[in-house]
């Protein structure tokens, strides 16, 4: 399971008799204000301090009664939610003017999780919270204040209702889902769970289930039946039944013109069909429309950014993304789509800052901690004399070479045609078409990952993104220029790669279709083709890029085996012209070959297959020989035997 972000709860266990059925009044802080911090000691007498807790993205402050059970019923929803996602990164704090003795008694009534502090500085009050309990403030990143509730009666389903949209945007679909689940067991006619429960279906892949939700909320009346509309026009864009979405979508218009969400998804789908000037007057309707959910709100924002980032507007692309996280501070994919702005435009301090954003909303996004991490690489770079002056010189030379369309560097000694040269591998950015994907950078995010995956094995060298991305910028080559193969050939060729991983990236309504081809830059056969269906968003992204790994990797190692000679023979052991530089890797196994007798045939004579005359496995590994133990021999083996990697049984095919 993975970790979700921290959600800090402060407990306040008062002694006053909660008011019941109070309506939320007037708060002395509001959104957007930084909550005020406190220093309180638990009822073992260890120190907590909230303003630690300011990396955190989702923080709730929870003040009750121990001796009033209609207060404590939010705070016993969140306990169950504790039990119920144990590797949750989730914090519980208590916070009370009770006496130790009703701490502790509460603590075991309810096997509480967390820490209970005692209020002896007033945070009760500072907080508003003395007379009407609960009292509860959601807090964002940088500990600024994004909701508030006040009262009895429905406070608790408000809360869970705020919190499950929060975990929907923090890509957090499992928690979603538990949350709103929460809700309708207490309220089966809260619509707004329902609807909630529908759209974190959707985006953990139960389909069927969040279409009988929307079904049933179509069927009701009111804005139960416009949400339900909304998520069945989503839903049928996704299921390619575009006619009956857009039937839908103008029944949403025509009975809740204010409502902008139908806007955005008719956007996306002309989009896909390449109307953009009629996608850009949807998106356009949807960001100026007041109604509906916050998180539809952000999305119709964060879409029409990307369509402005597309067209190189990327100041009007950042106003867009900061109005979808005004909507919803936990909106990563908008902080993530900022930054790649900030670093097309060469502002890595910028980029950075954002990307770091977004993992603080969610630490294990993979998206934003790729992003991240690629950006840090550039700005060492800059600030490395040294390595700068290195990749200067070295993409100045690539460009020329290109321009004068040079042949590289052969590995080959023309004298010996059979050993295998490094295994270089060069990633082209895949083109990304169709639709309009939420989150920008997906290809950057892939390659790159793959990069460092593949050079963990071993057995291949992928060229340096760093040198790949400065040279496209040296050459200014864009996508277009790239979706040519022989451009792709030649760039692979000046960088010495045997193989060149190109593609493209087929953004649908419900996923992304994968298509990449690895291509010999020699002889330009296409050893693989891979064809993968992406979930949307960053779910399952770390599998995805895993399986891609091993299958580029599985198909260098049965296509293209290591080949050598033996060096030197003696007892059980030898020496052979392979290393580290070629790919080899401890437990390597190859098999000695010799040359088979020749064959003549009606008047023509054939060179004999070769036959195996022993087995051996390398024990030792230095850059560029190896020593192996052999395993079995029909005659001793002699220097100048040929030996070839046994196909299938390379050591690091496990590997990433």
């Amino acid at each position: 399971m993975r970790t979700i972000g921290r959600i800090v709860i402060c407990l306040s266990l008062f002694a006053a008799i909660a008011i019941s059925n109070v309506g939320a009044v007037f708060a002395q802080y509001e959104p957007g204000d930084e909550a005020p911090h406190f220093v309180l000691e638990d009822v073992y007498g260890r120190m907590h301090k909230l303003s630690s807790m300011e990396d955190n993205s989702l923080i709730i402050l929870y003040f009750f009664d121990t001796e009033s059970s209609s207060s404590q019923e939010g705070l016993l929803s969140l306990n169950k939610l504790l039990n119920q996602f144990p590797a949750a990164d989730l914090l519980v704090w208590g916070i009370t003017k009770s006496t130790k003795n009703k701490v502790s008694d509460f603590i075991v009534e309810h096997d509480a999780g967390f820490p209970v502090m005692i209020d002896n500085k007033d945070v009760s009050a500072k907080y508003d919270a003395e007379f009407i309990l609960p009292t509860i403030y959601i807090l964002g990143p940088e500990l600024k204040i994004i909701d508030y509730f006040q009262g009895v009666g429905q406070t608790t389903e408000k809360m869970l209702l705020a919190l499950a949209e929060r975990e929907l945007q923090r890509d957090e679909a499992p928690v979603a889902l538990a949350l709103a689940k929460e809700i309708q067991e207490k309220n089966p006619d809260n619509f707004e769970a329902k609807t909630l429960y529908g759209y974190a279906a959707l985006k953990a892949d139960r389909k069927e289930e969040a279409e009988d939700v929307f079904m049933d909320l179509a069927g009701q009346s009111g804005e139960a039946k416009i949400s339900g509309m909304e998520g069945l026009v989503k839903m049928n864009f996704e299921k390619g039944n575009p006619t009956q979405a857009l039937e839908i979508a103008e029944a949403v218009e025509e009975q809740a013109p204010e409502r902008g969400y139908v806007n955005v998804l008719k956007g996306d789908y002309l989009y896909s069909q390449n109307k953009e000037e009629a996608a850009t007057e949807e998106y356009e309707k949807a960001v100026a429309k007041s109604d509906g959910i916050s998180f539809q709100k952000a999305y119709a924002h964060n879409q029409y950014g990307r369509l402005q980032a597309n067209l190189g507007n990327y100041d009007q692309a950042r106003i867009h993304y900061d109005q979808a996280i005004d909507f919803d501070p936990h909106n990563l994919v908008a902080m993530s789509n900022k930054g790649v702005t900030y670093q097309k435009e060469g502002d890595l301090e910028q980029a950075l800052a954002a990307f770091q954003n977004a993992m603080k909303v969610n630490k294990n996004d993979t998206y934003s901690e790729i992003l991240a991490r690629k950006t840090q690489e550039l700005i060492n770079l800059k600030k490395n004399i040294a390595e700068k002056e290195r990749v200067d010189r070295l993409v100045k030379e690539l460009a020329d070479r290109f321009r004068k369309q040079s042949k590289p560097f052969s590995f080959f000694n023309k004298e010996d045609r059979w050993t295998s040269r490094p295994m270089i591998v060069t990633f082209i950015d895949f083109q990304e078409k169709g639709g309009l994907a939420a989150r920008d950078g997906i290809s950057s995010v892939m390659t790159a990952q793959l990069t460092e995956m593949l050079n963990q094995t071993g057995r291949v060298q992928v060229v340096e993104r760093i040198i790949m991305d400065r040279l496209l910028e040296e050459l200014n080559l864009g996508t277009s220029d790239l979706a040519d193969p022989n451009t792709a050939l030649k760039l692979g060729r000046i960088l010495a790669a045997k193989i060149v991983a190109t593609g493209s990236l087929l953004h649908l309504a419900d996923s992304s279709l994968l298509s990449l081809r690895l291509i010999d830059s020699e002889t330009t056969a296409i050893p693989k083709v891979l064809t993968r269906k992406l979930a949307p968003g960053a779910m399952n992204l770390d599998e995805e890029i895993q399986y891609l790994n091993r299958q580029i990797l599985q198909t260098v190692v049965t296509k293209y085996p290591l080949k050598g000679f033996i060096v030197q023979a003696e007892g059980d052991g030898a020496i052979i012209n392979l290393g580290s530089n070629q790919g080899v890797v401890l437990g390597t196994l190859f098999e000695v070959l010799e040359e088979g007798k020749a064959i003549k045939y009606k008047g023509k004579v054939m060179k004999g297959l070769p036959a195996q005359i022993g087995k051996i496995e390398v024990v030792r590994v230095e850059p560029d020989m190896c020593s192996v133990r052999i395993v079995e021999q029909n005659r001793p083996l002699q220097t100048d035997d040929k030996i070839q990697e046994v196909a299938g049984v390379f050591a690091g095919t496990e590997s990433g």
